[in-house]
Parts: C-alpha cells; structure tokens; sequence
C-alpha cells in the first residue's frame, strides 16, 4: 500500500521519494490544523450554551420566589452617543451661513471633509459648469462624497444661481465642449445640425437630433441661451 502511494506520487505529483515521505508524515498535521478551527468554535460554543442556562436557571429561581423585576430608572446606554461626528455644531452656530454661490475655495475648507485640493475642484466646477441649480450636482464634484455633500449644506444656503450661459446659437464647438455637460463630439453635432438647419430656437430643436435623449437635453436646458 505504502509502495503504491509513493509510485503515483512520483507518477502524478514528481514527488521523489524522500519529498513523498515528508509529504506522507505532513498529512495527519494538516489534518490535525484544518479541526482545531472548529474544535475551538464548538468549545466556546458550548461555553456560551452552559453560561446562558446558569443565567436562565437564576432568572426563573428568581421569579418563582416572586420577585418582581423592574427595569432601572437611569439612563440606558445609547450608542449614538458615543458615535463620532463629522460636524462641530458649536462651530456652526458660530458662523455666518453665506449662500453657496459666494463661497470661495477657501470658505469650503471650513467644511470638514474638505480639503484645498477637493474645494478647488468644487469652484473649477461651478465655475466650468456656469452654476449651480440643484444641490445634486455638488456630487458630480470629483472627490466629493454623498456625506461630505450634504455636510455642505450646514454650512452654506443653497441658492440656484446660474450666472453663465452658452450662446448655443454662436458657440464654437470648442466652447461648447468646455461645458462638464457636453462632450466633443456632441459638440461638433450640435455645431453641424445648427449649418445644416439654422439656428435653434429652444430647446425642443435639440430633440430633432435624435441621438440625442430627453434626459440629456433637460440637463443642459438651463445652461444654454438661445438669443
């Protein structure tokens, strides 16, 4: 049997015969290791079992003596008070809440999980994108997460300011393109409809363009002047 074992593990595995030996007496320790994992759980398992009945057992002597048992008039423990916080409320109420769309990169910072690099992404954004008109778009900011967003909003007024257009009607495909919204080569389709068919008259006209979908025109709907 033993001469069988060591041929095919020669045979299959290239065992030599000495690494088959060693292989062959590694075998009960591996087996030993892979059932002292459960060995152990199955221990503390019954541990766990024989300290609940002990529990139980003074529980139900204590009630068959007629003891009533009451729960304690002090506070109960509360695990949302010891959860940490992102956001200092004293400091809160010590600041002035300006509106978002007079913040500075340097005002963001105040926001905790802002940092320079982040609250300069936040204002090239606003900037790139011609403003802000719904809070959602703060999560399209690279960087910017959904909690740290919405810790934005403790700390400044959100007014829907859109302080830049784009004359779509006189737009170069390049301005075009400078939008976070519009892409290159939606740009150059745009550009090319515009020669081929006159100007755009509202958005609707863009709907014509049938690669292009509602949602994406209603996106883009308030950033574009079609003076």
């Amino acid at each position: 049997m033993k001469e069988t074992i060591f041929y095919w593990m020669k045979s299959y595995l290239g065992f030599s015969r000495k690494e088959s030996k060693g292989f062959v007496l590694l075998i009960p320790f591996l087996v030993v290791f892979g059932f002292v994992p459960t060995g152990i759980g199955f221990f503390k398992n019954h541990q766990a079992e024989q300290a609940f009945d002990r529990y139980q057992l003074q529980f139900d002597s204590l009630k068959t003596l007629g003891v009533q048992l009451k729960t304690s008039p002090l506070p109960t423990f509360n695990p949302n008070d010891t959860a940490k916080t992102t956001r200092n409320q004293k400091q809160i109420n010590n600041l002035n809440r300006i509106p978002f769309s007079e913040a500075d990169s340097v005002m963001l910072q105040i926001v905790p999980g802002i940092g320079q690099a982040t609250a300069g992404r936040i204002i090239k954004y606003r900037e790139n994108l011609g403003g802000f008109h719904s809070k959602n778009q703060l999560g399209e900011v690279f960087g910017v997460k959904t909690e740290t967003a919405e810790a934005v909003w403790d700390f400044f007024e959100f007014d829907p300011h859109i302080f830049k257009k784009l004359k779509i009607n006189a737009a170069t495909s390049e301005e075009l393109a400078a939008h976070p919204y519009i892409s290159y080569g939606e740009a150059k389709v745009l550009i090319a409809f515009r020669t081929q068919h006159g100007k755009f008259n509202s958005s609707d006209d863009l709907l014509k363009i049938k690669i292009f979908k509602t949602e994406w025109v209603q996106k883009i709907k308030p950033y574009l002047s079609f003076e």
